[in-house]
């Protein structure tokens, strides 16, 4: 379970470093030109989501973290695990599923690594 933790840490952090840079220099996210699910909570706020680029690269930074603590059996993991899953559930619907994944994972060891 803690590969698979590292690897959905990974990937949703990855990813989301890529989204931010693309959409500070190209004005959209990558894929349709519509965002996902997630654009709706924002929006409801009157949050231009094409300003969260530096938002999505300080998350992915996060998520890319948790990562490497993960693989390196740091305590810390945990507690900053879950709260980088809890605040990360508005992020519908991949990284929604992502965090599920992620605290049920950490929940579920003792050391949470």
């Amino acid at each position: 379970m803690r590969i698979l933790t590292i690897i959905l840490a990974f990937l949703n952090g990855a990813y989301m470093l890529f989204d931010g840079a693309y959409v500070m220099l190209n004005g959209k996210y990558f894929g349709p030109a519509k965002p996902g699910p997630w654009s709706a909570l924002f929006a409801k706020i009157n949050i231009d989501v094409f300003k969260l680029g530096p938002l999505f690269i300080v998350w992915g930074l996060a998520w890319l973290t948790l990562a490497f603590l993960i693989g390196q059996k740091r305590k810390i993991a945990k507690t900053l695990g879950l709260g980088i899953a809890v605040l990360t559930l508005w992020y519908l619907p991949v990284g929604t599923l992502i965090s599920v994944v992620v605290i049920i994972s950490l929940l579920s060891r003792k050391a949470g690594v």
